[in-house]
């Protein structure tokens, strides 16, 4: 039998900056993520940027703003916005242009783009994945973009330990 050989997941950094754009619409929703990621970050002695947003759909010109900065530049952004999925695929459309966006961005500036903006049918789902302390996405948000700091911190090294 065969086994992958899987190294252990990088040691989540401490400290940086980290910007979180959010949006403002579905606020009762949205800052709840907000929040939750706000205490990761804090926790991590993280430096935290919020920027807020008009909805969902502006996240990605914002996230890439930031990314491209040449002072203050992120080690990640984190998007947070909530699209309520209704009778016609207008939601389905937002969430794939956010998507594709956030990916773009990411690729092109090497600043990971954090996705959490989620669709949702109920307000069970929203609460579930906003409000509540246990599977708060905006906690799994924090967490995931101090992950990809230290992961992208150590893949940019040089041989000696440097910064490349």
């Amino acid at each position: 039998m065969l086994r992958a050989h899987r190294k252990s997941a990088p040691k989540p950094a401490t400290g940086g900056r980290f910007v979180i754009v959010a949006s403002r619409y579905n606020a009762k929703h949205v800052d709840g993520m907000v929040r939750a990621a706000k205490a990761e970050f804090v926790a991590a002695k993280a430096e935290v940027e919020v920027v807020r947003v008009p909805g969902a759909f502006e996240i990605p010109v914002a996230a890439a703003v930031v990314a491209r900065r040449s002072v203050d530049r992120p080690h990640a952004v984190v998007c947070l916005g909530l699209l309520w999925q209704g009778e016609t695929t207008h939601a389905q459309h937002i969430g794939e242009a956010v998507t594709d966006a956030l990916m773009h961005i990411s690729v092109e500036t090497g600043v990971p783009m954090i996705h959490e903006v989620l669709t949702v049918a109920t307000v069970a789902q929203a609460d579930a994945r906003c409000l509540a302390p246990e599977t708060n996405r905006g906690t799994e948000a924090a967490r995931t973009a101090l992950d990809m700091a230290g992961l992208l911190a150590g893949l940019r090294a040089t041989d000696d330990g440097s910064p490349s």
